[in-house]
């Protein structure tokens, strides 16, 4: 049995990778907004903060009430209990990966959890 699982991911409007890729600490999503659309509801989260990486196009998100202008390149960080609504730029789409993952839980990353062979 392989040690990885490799997927492709269609443009659709919105694609979870938790039970696509059998994630066990994270939910990750494809999400690809037209021009002029947005997200038809404000979210938080109870444990969870919210990585974002827009690949293409622009857009806003609003958080807590401060207008936040997106474009391609930008990384945002949203904390759990702050409230979010995400849309596209009126006269461009906007396609972002939303990385969600429990707040305080990384003990180790990149050489710290590492163990290197020689």
């Amino acid at each position: 049995m392989a040690n990885f699982k490799k997927i492709s991911v269609e443009k659709d409007a919105r694609t979870e990778l938790h039970d696509k890729l059998g994630l066990t600490g994270a939910e990750i999503s494809v999400n690809n907004l037209p021009a002029g659309a947005g997200v038809p509801f404000v979210h938080y989260h109870k444990k969870n903060e919210e990585i974002y990486f827009v690949i293409s196009g622009k857009g806003q998100a609003i958080i807590d009430g401060e207008t936040v202008e997106l474009t391609a390149g930008d990384w945002l960080r949203v904390e759990p209990k702050a409230r979010r609504q995400f849309s596209a730029a009126a006269d461009e789409g906007i396609s972002f990966i939303c990385i969600q993952v429990r707040e305080n839980s990384l003990e180790e990353y990149t050489a710290d959890d590492a163990i290197v062979e020689q």
